[in-house]
Parts: C-alpha cells; structure tokens; sequence
C-alpha cells in the first residue's frame, strides 16, 4: 500500500483539502489501478523512478483569477510525478500554451521541484486519481465530486474557468448545479465561452491537450494560444 502525505506549499484551509486529497482511499479500483501502475506496471522508461502513486492535489496559485479544470491525471504522468499536468506530452503542450499566455514562470512542466510557478492561475482536476483508460465511473466522480466543490469555494478571486475537453467541462457544471441549485446546462464547444447563473465565474472550453487530439491537428497551438489569449483579454479587461 502507497501512503503519501501532502508536503505543497498551499496553507490554511486549501492546504487542508490538498492534504485530504492525498489521503482519499474512497475507490478500491482506483486505488488498485493508481498503485499497480506506480508499482509493477511502471514504463520502462521510468522503471528507476519512484512514483507518487496516490491521489494528486491540486496546485498553483491561490489567489489566481483563471481555475483550469482538467479531467484526471495521467498513469505515467501525474501518478508519477505528483503534479497536475507533469511529467508527459499533455503536459510538454499545455505548459508552453501557458508560459506564452503569461500564466506560467516556465515553458516546461517536468518534476515537482523544476521551478514551475503558474502565475494568477490554479490547476485541479475533476477526479485525483489515474483511472484504467482515463475514464472513472459516475460513481468515482460523484465520491471525487466535494473536493472540486469545496476547492471552488476557498478560492475567492476566480473570474474564469477553462475546462479541458467536455468530461471535464460537464463535470464542472454539475459539482456547480449541485452547489448552487442553478440549472447550468450547456453544451461543450471548443473556444466556447460561458456567462453561468449565479454570479459564477465565466466558463471557457477547449479540447484536452492530450496527444490524441494534439498529434492529430484537432488542438493546435494556435488553437490553445486563441482560447488563453480570450481569456486574458477577458480578465484584463479587454
């Protein structure tokens, strides 16, 4: 069994969720899954590493006014690493997207300890553990649903939300009908963009920069750029 304990530099209240996060035993398959691959099923590549192996927190900056929503983290990637977008392509594309848009100390997203500070803005994701074939159950998103909840919560000044790919998008949407009653129904589009009821932040959308739709042209770089570049318009007052 893999225990980790938080040690990020969030405090207070936010540091006490990331710390209960990293402790979440709630999915047996996700547990299993998350440990045999940190275990007996690492890449080959990554064989001499140690794996984080446990549920990931989130990260960045508490008071940033951009929260970016991601789906899950990665077997290889942020189940390695211990990071949110660390460590494998996704990451390599959504970190330069970031740096180019200002929300990012470094184009590079490696390691926990590579220097990487996101700047005005807060990474999470909808469900902290690596799941089989990056998909979790309805079940395993609704046990994960109150850490984004209270996470949205104890972060004040967010004025938008991107959500990458429309998992994550409609799984945002539905931790915010159950914690505001709104009806908040809407349907994904890449570079949409969403006034929602209830005074809450403007929903963004993009597709996921993953490989499958970054090698296949269907996310391009000028693509991202546009949808961040609307965004810091929006939270520049542009």
């Amino acid at each position: 069994m893999i225990e980790r304990r938080y040690d990020g530099p969030l405090d207070g209240a936010l540091g006490r969720l990331q710390a209960r996060v990293v402790a979440c035993r709630a999915c047996p398959r996700l547990v299993e899954y998350r440990e045999r691959k940190a275990t007996t099923e690492r890449r080959a590549s990554f064989r001499d590493q140690e794996y984080w192996g446990a549920p990931v927190p989130s990260h960045g900056d508490p008071a940033g006014r951009l929260l970016l929503v991601g789906l899950a983290p990665a077997s290889h990637g942020a189940n390695r690493t211990g990071r949110l977008f660390t460590g494998d392509p996704t990451a390599d594309f959504l970190a330069l997207a970031l740096h180019r848009a200002g929300f990012a100390s470094q184009p590079t997203s490696h390691h926990r300890g590579d220097g990487l500070e996101l700047r005005d803005a807060f990474e999470t994701a909808v469900v902290r553990c690596a799941p089989p074939e990056d998909r979790a159950s309805p079940e395993e998103q609704r046990r994960c649903r109150p850490f984004l909840q209270e996470e949205v919560r104890l972060l004040p000044n967010v004025r938008a939300v991107l959500a990458f790919g429309h998992v994550a998008f409609d799984h945002y949407l539905r931790a915010m009908r159950e914690s505001t009653g709104e009806r908040l129904r809407h349907r994904f589009a890449h570079a949409g963009r969403y006034e929602l009821e209830g005074g809450l932040p403007t929903l963004f959308a993009s597709y996921h920069p993953s490989p499958r739709n970054t090698n296949t042209g269907r996310l391009s770089a000028e693509a991202l750029d546009a949808v961040l570049g609307s965004i810091r318009r929006f939270l520049d007052g542009g």
